[in-house]
């Protein structure tokens, strides 16, 4: 496997203009004469979409929603980061980019990570054209709130749905091209395979999810934008349709798979309420504004939240890290929860469990203004639980929510395997080991808006294409492959429904390769993960058939590809034998309980190269190489 990540050289602010200036162009007379695929139609997805169909490009969209409005990033609340400085308090494009490296725990590339604070400027001026209706001050100007990671305003908000009106806003200008006929799109449909002719990437094979049809669809090019894989852990924040498939498939047909151990552990999600709940619910991070986080300092202590006076309450955050304070990033502030709750001071069932309380902010601001900022998320949260946060303090505790890992991408945003292109979440680029807060908003509308228009387009220019259409043998093989592995599922005939085995990998995954990783625990999770994989093919039961709607082999064919992706993610944090950002092995800490890096050994992205089932597959290394900031121990106290 080559890794090129074709990084420009050039001063750090210069990198990307360059970079532009250098690369090819097709004219808009040829643009008309390629044909672009498009797989996913969230925020990286519609925005990429959309930007290719204005060019000129033929564009066809995938998404297995039934509309391109229930992307899982309408899910997305607390904001979207862009170096404005529109608060006047320091804030830049290097301070953007120092926040997301750093946060990141150095395991990010500089030249990406740069570029992504340079475009974030321009993402707010576009979907403020497209009437995204940001918050506004008195005054008219946008809004700006903190989050965890930054010590500046910088994040862009609609109240605590800012992913939903970001979505609308790319929508509208996917459905603009789906009308002038720019864009045809296919809704309610699956990838199941990439297909690769004379090693690059040509088309797809989709399933027809409402009528069962398997049918192949040839491009020039091919864009992942299908988003991340933390439903691998079963409970999760992401809607229950995310899955792995598309990367996953692309992985076995030669694409790299990147630093997968690295999954993101979010710190403010309502609790677990039973064994049978079937996913986790957000409550965003910009409650940590204005929330404060604490459990009882006694052991044991059970009086209603009320009741303990503020001697007897430990606000951790605010003890542990007092620069940053309830605003740690998300992977201190979720092993802290977990740590407070390990000691036997959680609060609610079971303990897992600790306060978000609003009574300060309340008292301070007045509930009006509470109500204003987080109203919407406060109305969830009652429904949900059946309390009134403005009354009794929130409980939160960490859940696994985002997925830095991904399919490897050079510069130009393409993977190893020529032609395939990976935006959004479904790409490694730019968050390292863990994800500041309202980064992944800026980083999808980037890649779709500002970065792949480019890009592609020197893949395009620069590359001679063969005349390909869905006869070619490789098509007709790929779809072979997908209806082989359908019609296996629909006969094992077993007595396990495709959730149980989910959940089953979800405990394994979760208890061993969740918030705290050890040796034992992973070398445990690689020994059970194959056992519990015999068993689904040997005893799953999928009701129905192919030949129509049927939800059950979808998750059948997901669960299948969850169970051989969680040997990689464990086999992953295996091999990195450091502490970095969201991975954390217990034998690599400090002595106060913060992450040890290992720089010396590990300052490299791992990407796999899969070989089969039957064989392990190969580890590869993009060396990392720190010109323009300085490695150092991260601490946000």
């Amino acid at each position: 496997m080559k890794l090129d990540a074709k990084i420009p050289g050039g001063p750090l602010a210069d990198k990307w203009d360059r970079h532009r200036a250098d690369l090819r162009l097709v004219s808009p007379a040829n643009k008309r004469k390629f044909h672009v695929i498009v797989v996913g139609s969230g925020l990286a997805g519609a925005s990429a979409a959309a930007s290719l169909a204005e060019l000129g490009y033929q564009v066809s969209c995938f998404c297995f929603q039934d509309s391109p409005r229930r992307a899982h990033s309408i899910a997305a609340q607390g904001g979207i980061n862009a170096a404005k400085n529109y608060q006047n308090d320091g804030d830049s494009t290097w301070r953007l980019f120092y926040d997301t490296i750093k946060g990141g725990d150095f395991r990010s590339r500089e030249a990406n990570v740069y570029r992504l604070a340079q475009v974030s400027a321009s993402i707010i001026d576009q979907c403020v054209a497209q009437g995204v209706p940001f918050a506004r001050e008195y005054g008219g100007m946008l809004a700006n709130r903190s989050f965890g990671g930054a010590q500046v305003s910088r994040t862009f908000y609609a109240r605590g749905q800012t992913g939903q009106q970001l979505l609308l806003g790319a929508y509208q200008a996917l459905e603009r091209m789906i009308g002038k006929g720019a864009i045809k799109m296919y809704s309610r449909h699956e990838m199941l395979e990439l297909v690769v002719v004379n090693e690059r990437a040509r088309g797809i094979v989709a399933r027809d999810l409402i009528t069962g049809e398997m049918a192949s669809f040839a491009g020039d090019a091919v864009v992942l934008a299908t988003g991340g894989y933390g439903n691998a852990f079963f409970l999760s924040t992401n809607a229950k349709g995310c899955n792995v498939t598309a990367a996953f498939r692309a992985y076995k047909k030669g694409a790299g798979f990147a630093n997968p151990c690295f999954t993101q552990i979010h710190p403010t999600c309502i609790p677990v309420s039973g064994e049978y709940q079937s996913k986790l619910t957000l409550m965003s991070e910009s409650l940590r504004n204005d929330g404060r986080v604490w459990v009882p300092k006694a052991h044991g202590d059970a009086r209603a939240p009320r009741e303990i006076p503020e001697a007897a309450r430990d606000y951790y955050l605010e003890r542990k890290y007092p620069a940053f304070g309830n605003l740690a990033p998300r992977d201190i502030a979720s092993r802290a929860a977990k740590e407070a709750c390990d000691d036997g001071r959680g609060v609610g069932p079971g303990g897992r469990g600790v306060y978000l309380d609003f009574s300060s902010a309340i008292q301070r601001l007045g509930e009006a203004t509470i109500r204003e900022r987080y109203g919407n998320l406060f109305e969830m949260y009652e429904r949900i639980t059946g309390e009134n946060p403005y009354t009794v303090p929130m409980r939160i505790y960490p859940a696994v929510h985002y997925t830095m890992g991904g399919l490897w991408v050079d510069y130009n945003l393409m993977s190893n395997l020529s032609g395939l292109h990976v935006i959004g979440e479904a790409n490694f680029s730019d968050h390292g080991a863990n994800r500041l807060g309202a980064s992944a908003l800026m980083q999808g509308l980037a890649d779709g808006y500002f970065i792949l228009p480019y890009t592609i387009g020197d893949y395009l220019a620069g590359t001679k294409l063969e005349a390909v259409d869905a006869s070619h043998a490789a098509f007709k093989e790929a779809e072979t492959r997908a209806s082989t592995q359908t019609s296996r599922l629909l006969s094992i005939s077993g007595t396990r429904s495709v959730d149980s085995f989910h959940k089953e990998l979800g405990h394994v995954m979760w208890n061993d390769c969740g918030m705290a990783r050890t040796r034992d625990g992973l070398q445990r999770a690689l020994t059970r993960i194959p056992e519990i994989r015999a068993e689904f093919w040997e005893n799953v039961k999928v009701p129905g058939s192919a030949a129509t709607l049927n939800q059950s082999l979808e998750k059948a064919g997901r669960v299948a590809d969850f169970l051989e992706f969680g040997e990689l993610v464990c086999l992953d944090a295996l091999q990195r034998e450091e502490s970095c950002g969201g991975h954390f092995r217990t034998e690599y800490q400090t002595a106060d309980g913060e992450a040890r890096r290992n720089d010396e050994a590990f300052a490299h992205v791992a990407v796999w190269e899969h070989r089969g089932l039957e064989q392990a597959p190969i580890r590869h290394v993009e060396p990392l190489d720190f010109e323009f900031v300085k490695l150092a121990t991260r601490s946000y106290k």
